[in-house]
């Protein structure tokens, strides 16, 4: 036998009994992300691999975390909370020495595979989901990641890529 499926209680014995603190390494951004379900789950991905997240200070997201939260308040990750507009919030993370990695198709981009776990504070970058992270924000961005893919789609769920470059960079993938 290859493996032995974990019971789900024995699972609760070797986590976090509670949620992490903001251990200011790795904040995702999916400040442009429309689309409520999509935050539920980047908020679960955060959770598992020790990320924050950065939301702007809007309805629209305070209502997404009422819809797409399963984790509930007492596990729920860090969240930092943009009370700034979003590039002006970009550039101030810039300027404190974050590392800023957008998610997005372009030319020169890292493919995912080849994408060092983060040494440095890093900020990642979500886009909207058919408009993707602005141009000029790209074109900024101290690295830009894509997730290569063989099949006919142009790109994956904002919520799927996000997850898969946070393991990534969380060095746990």
């Amino acid at each position: 036998m290859s493996a032995a499926k974990s019971r789900p209680r024995d699972l609760r014995r070797r986590r976090r009994d509670r949620r992490h603190s903001c251990w200011d390494h790795l904040l995702v951004a999916p400040l442009w992300v429309a689309y409520k379900a999509n935050l539920g789950t980047l908020l679960r991905t955060c959770d598992a691999a020790g990320a924050c997240i950065a939301l702007p200070d809007t309805p629209h997201y305070h209502e997404a975390l009422k819809v797409g939260d399963t984790l509930r308040q007492h596990r729920r990750p860090c969240i930092h909370w943009l009370r700034t507009g979003k590039e002006r919030w970009v550039a101030d993370q810039r300027a404190a020495g974050w590392r800023i990695v957008a998610v997005e198709l372009a030319e020169d981009a890292t493919p995912l595979a080849l994408l060092e776990p983060a040494r440095q504070r890093t900020v990642v970058l979500l886009g909207h989901e058919r408009e993707g992270v602005p141009d000029h924000l790209v074109e900024a961005a101290d690295a830009c990641v894509e997730i290569p893919m063989v099949g006919r789609g142009a790109s994956l769920n904002v919520a799927v890529a996000g997850s898969l470059v946070l393991y990534r960079l969380a060095g746990l993938a």
